[in-house]
């Protein structure tokens, strides 16, 4: 009875948005309000700890909140002068096919922005992009979304991989390896994902050698940098070398194109126009790998002390403090400042139109108001079903079912709080320690285990309903989530099937450790 109740905020969630298309504002609300009658009632939290929780989901929600404004000043800065098309004609000119510049730039280039800022900015910026090279909006959202699914674990600077060391106590070099051995798999299969969405079979078998040695080069890359101690930028590395060998392919192609039917790349007044992405990936560079502007920018931070709370069953949980936010280095801030350098510079180009301002400020509270709701609704369940337990519920039965199958369920498990709190890294801390529990009270081979919760958990964060929210509020689907929940999901599972099963070979194999 408690498991299915546990579930109860799911299952409505995915039923109002998946079958009966609500929007994610009013399907967040709903699943809200069921986990708060729910944890209060059969779960015993005590109205101070719901109240504690929903300051804890607030700001978790803030934290989502500021990439989203800034992401949407960013694409509305640069939907106004012109970037954004430049940047499709570019990836047209720069490869004879059209296949090829979706793997780019849904896949390498989503990837890299993943792996130095993450946190929603990659399908937030790629999206647009996608959307201007004449994709419909719904497949925009997908393709990124899936693209960078692979280098999630290893993105945002290693921000996942030290929560997972932080919540098992594991050393980083007994895992790491196994960590990124399993999403190479989930690399190929997120290029096939992106391929299938852009073109279905005939996209498939006209990039299958790019595809491949893309997802080689990638994989390759991110687990050489884990090896050598580098986590902190293994999807980094493993996005540029991507990038690279999709690079080489354009040329070859390209050269391979008679020179009347190729349209010559202006070089100067292509890299004018590609200023505000060069700027974006710089301020994120800079921010992140510049200690002393790191430390600057990261002095003034924001967040609320929680006190010890004690359950009505007399479970104590110790004060804490909520999600701390940079006022001036969150990656919000990042895009935010990239905006605001790109309206300068076209100001000074005069490449905005007339209005651009009233049309830029109507399109950022537009799509912004209408994200922020659902954006707030989900993290406020997701902290309520964390703080009740309804979590460590579902878990710990689906492992008590499983048993020595348990491989399969792993991953499941890590999508399941990816996917409940919309963040690899939230996943990790929440379920990082019981799966190392499960793995030695079953004999299993935990450095396995790990790296199948974590692929799962990786997936799973792409198809969270908060982060469909972030996607879908720069292509206009603001309110219209439920089919990109839909399709991101159905690729999704799919990828944690997969390796659900491939866990379960290796396991049979491998001795307990």
């Amino acid at each position: 009875m408690d498991t299915l109740l546990a579930a109860l905020p799911l299952i409505i969630i995915l039923v109002l948005m998946a079958w009966l298309r609500w929007g994610g504002a009013q399907a967040g609300a709903a699943g809200w309000l069921a986990a708060l009658v729910i944890a209060a009632l059969r779960f015993g939290v005590t109205p101070q700890a719901l109240w504690w929780a929903q300051v804890q989901g607030i700001t978790r929600a803030a934290y989502v909140l500021y990439i989203i404004w800034g992401a949407l000043l960013f694409f509305r800065v640069t939907e106004a002068d012109g970037t954004l098309k430049a940047m499709s004609d570019l990836l047209q000119q720069l490869s004879p096919g059209r296949m090829l510049q979706v793997l780019l730039l849904a896949w390498a280039f989503a990837s890299f922005l993943q792996g130095v800022g993450g946190y929603g900015v990659p399908v937030a910026v790629v999206a647009p992009i996608m959307v201007t090279m004449g994709f419909p909006p719904l497949e925009a959202v997908v393709m990124p979304s899936m693209g960078q699914s692979w280098a999630v674990s290893f993105g945002s600077l290693g921000a996942s991989f030290e929560a997972l060391t932080s919540a098992t106590g594991l050393e980083a070099s007994f895992i790491a390896p196994w960590m990124a051995a399993i999403l190479t798999v989930v690399c190929l299969l997120a290029g096939l994902a992106v391929l299938w969405v852009a073109g279905g079979k005939t996209a498939l078998r006209s990039e299958a050698w790019p595809l491949v040695t893309m997802a080689l080069a990638m994989s390759l890359a991110q687990y050489a940098a884990v090896a050598a101690d580098l986590a902190n930028i293994g999807a980094l590395i493993g996005a540029l070398a991507g990038l690279l060998t999709g690079g080489v392919w354009a040329v070859w192609r390209r050269r391979r194109v008679p020179t009347h039917e190729i349209t010559p790349i202006p070089i100067k007044q292509t890299a004018v126009r590609m200023l505000p992405y060069a700027i974006l990936i710089g301020i994120i560079l800079a921010v992140n790998f510049i200690p002393l502007l790191d430390t600057l920018l990261n002095r003034w931070t924001l967040s609320v002390d929680v006190p010890a709370l004690t359950l009505r069953d007399g479970t104590q949980i110790p004060a804490d403090r909520t999600k701390s936010i940079s006022v001036l280095g969150h990656p919000g801030a990042q895009l935010i400042y990239a905006a605001l350098a790109a309206l300068l510079i076209a100001r000074l180009r005069g490449t905005l139109p007339p209005g651009s301002a009233a049309k830029i400020r109507k399109g950022v509270v537009g799509s912004g108001t209408k994200s922020s709701l659902g954006i707030m609704a989900m993290m406020a369940m997701a902290t309520t079903m964390q703080m009740a337990g309804m979590v460590s519920e579902l878990a710990e039965a689906m492992a008590a079912l499983a048993g020595r199958f348990f491989p399969v369920i792993s991953p499941f498990i890590g999508a399941l709080g990816a996917f409940m709190t919309g963040s690899n890294t939230n996943s990790n801390v929440l379920l990082g320690a019981f799966q190392l529990q499960v793995a030695r009270t079953l004999a299993l081979h935990v450095p396995l285990v790990i790296a199948l919760h974590n692929a799962g958990a990786a997936v799973g964060s792409v198809f969270g309903p908060a982060k469909i929210i972030v996607g879908c509020s720069t292509v206009g689907l603001s309110g219209q989530e439920s089919g990109a929940l839909r399709q991101t999901s159905r690729y999704g599972l799919t990828i944690v099937a997969v390796v659900a099963v491939l866990g379960f070979v290796i396991a049979r194999l491998m001795p307990a450790a």
